[in-house]
């Protein structure tokens, strides 16, 4: 079968196995507030006052909810395994089939039991994809576009969350249970749109040279990054630095999650776990996952559903400008930058909640997490400095959690390295969606304040440990991590605050260099100290 070479499409079928992870999100937020799925899923019973149906307590939809991402913690662990043995391309296309069990599930589910495991088994799917996707684009991608290509993974995240809500929000005009049996299976569909795009997709040309695949992995290279002449210089020096790293690490060829524990691998292995808490930390999912409680809070009434519509869509909207300058904007002062603005809008929704709020009525909403009313032009601030804080996490920290720990590692463990950074999203993730209904039940605006508190812990976080890595080769980022050069730091490296984002590779890429101009920027392309 003929293999497609072009990056940007490439990237496009990839980053739909992102789209599943949207798609829950949205389905779910979105779902949860409708009659059909409280009188199908109805835990608490009637409302003895009004007869309506009460539907889970917030526990128990917190565990529902929590269900996908406990099962996507174990699916990026798994994914190590899968991808460093069959590939970074199958083990996607494993992780669409697991999809489309899991949807069948989900979508004839009878009781809360059985939608628990139909989301646990998509959340092994998309544990897996989420892990695996960012590691596929990043070792297909050009050193100057690798940010804007993995930033297509958290793209496809958005437009996931948004399609999948504008599906839900039609359906919950029908009347019955299609009017949440309808989307959720439906969100098969990107699973086999993933699954078939796969086949014509090339793979991964580091995988291939670690598993001595050398002349498929010229092809590769050849096919994406040279236009087709195997003589391009690109394709040249890429070869040179795989080869080189693939020859050192040969004996360490079988490599275990120990081995990211050890002190010289332990500080970029600390850097991608915490990319990914940090990154679960702002409290975007959950605002995603729990929008609608949000809503009802502000007295938006019947047109709850349509203001969590608009939210979905400027993350897509906001999420364009990652796309087109991160890599010109570098990794380290984009999360720096959106910590700052996360925290201000947190700020403001904990302080307009504390002063204007009042505690909501015994039986006055069907769940304790809806706990606080507020009205009038606070409850306007609160929905305007909700949609602030969605543009600021979209440009910022949404692409670069999938971006960064992609980059960090070497060739021998970056399939593990990516999977265990993953697995901690999706653990953090699985906590929060259990968390915040209590969350809001018992501490009410107080909630605000603690991701505030996280938000602004990470942005010193990054700010002294999260070195550059945009414009460099993989091969280059590793050497940030080296600590036998002057001013380096014995097990960190290079200080994060001396490290640049040196945009010279782009001239390499477009063969506008001669071979003594080749010297010099690599030269410039290694890490300053």
């Amino acid at each position: 079968m003929k293999q497609i070479g072009n990056v940007y499409f490439i990237a496009g079928i990839s980053v739909i196995g992102g789209a599943l992870f949207g798609f829950d999100i949205s389905s779910m937020s979105a779902i949860i507030s409708t009659t059909p799925y409280k009188c199908q899923f109805n835990q608490q019973g009637n409302n003895p006052t009004t007869g309506a149906c009460q539907g889970p307590n917030d526990v128990v939809q917190g565990g529902i909810t929590a269900s996908m991402p406990g099962g996507s913690w174990l699916g990026a662990l798994i994914s190590g395994f899968i991808t460093d043995r069959l590939g970074r391309k199958t083990s996607i296309q494993i992780g669409a089939v697991i999809w489309l069990v899991g949807s069948i599930l989900v979508c004839a589910s009878q009781n809360i039991p059985m939608l628990i495991v139909g989301r646990i088994i998509n959340g092994i799917s998309v544990g897996i994809c989420s892990a695996q996707v960012p590691v596929y684009i990043s070792e297909l991608s050009p050193p100057s576009k690798r940010g804007r290509f993995i930033s297509m993974q958290q793209w496809a995240i958005t437009w996931g969350i948004a399609i999948m809500f504008f599906i839900c929000y039609g359906s919950s005009f029908i009347n019955g249970k299609a009017a949440f049996r309808l989307p959720w299976g439906l969100q098969m569909i990107p699973a086999l749109m993933l699954l078939f795009g796969l086949m014509f997709l090339p793979e991964s040309p580091r995988w291939l040279a670690k598993r001595d695949r050398w002349e498929e992995a010229h092809d590769v290279l050849t096919l994406v990054h040279g236009k087709g002449d195997p003589h391009s210089q690109l394709v040249a020096r890429e070869m040179s630095e795989i080869r080189e790293v693939v020859e050192f690490e040969r004996q360490n060829a079988d490599v275990s999650y120990i081995e990211l524990l050890r002190p010289k691998m332990i500080n970029r292995t600390h850097i991608g776990l915490f990319t990914q808490i940090w990154s679960q930390l702002t409290g975007m999912n959950v605002m995603m996952y729990y929008i609608s409680y949000i809503f009802t809070m502000t007295g938006s009434g019947n047109d709850v559903l349509l203001s969590s519509g608009i939210q979905f869509i400027i993350n897509v909207v906001m999420t364009v400008p990652a796309l087109i300058w991160l890599d010109r904007w570098g990794r380290r002062p984009t999360m720096l930058v959106g910590a700052f603005f996360m925290t201000l809008w947190l700020c403001i929704n904990a302080g307009l909640f504390a002063v204007y709020s009042r505690p909501a009525l015994p039986n006055e909403f069907d769940t304790a997490a809806i706990s606080m009313v507020i009205g009038g032009k606070p409850a306007k601030a609160v929905i305007a400095s909700t949609y602030l804080f969605v543009a600021s996490y979209a440009p910022t920290w949404g692409p670069v959690s999938w971006t960064y720990p992609a980059e960090l590692y070497p060739l021998r463990v970056r399939g593990k390295a990516v999977a265990l950074a993953t697995s901690a999203n999706w653990a953090f993730n699985f906590a929060l969606a259990y968390f915040v209904p209590p969350a809001f039940a018992n501490i009410t605006w107080k909630t605000y304040v603690l991701f505030a508190v996280f938000c602004f812990t990470m942005f010193w976080h990054v700010f002294f440990l999260f070195p550059e890595t945009a414009n460099k080769t993989l091969e280059e980022v590793v050497s940030t991590f080296e600590d036998q050069g002057p001013g380096s730091i014995k097990y960190i490296g290079i200080p994060a605050w001396k490290t640049h984002n040196d945009r010279s590779i782009v001239r390499l890429e477009r063969n506008l260099v001669s071979s003594e101009e080749k010297i010099g920027i690599e030269h410039t392309t290694t890490p300053k100290n």
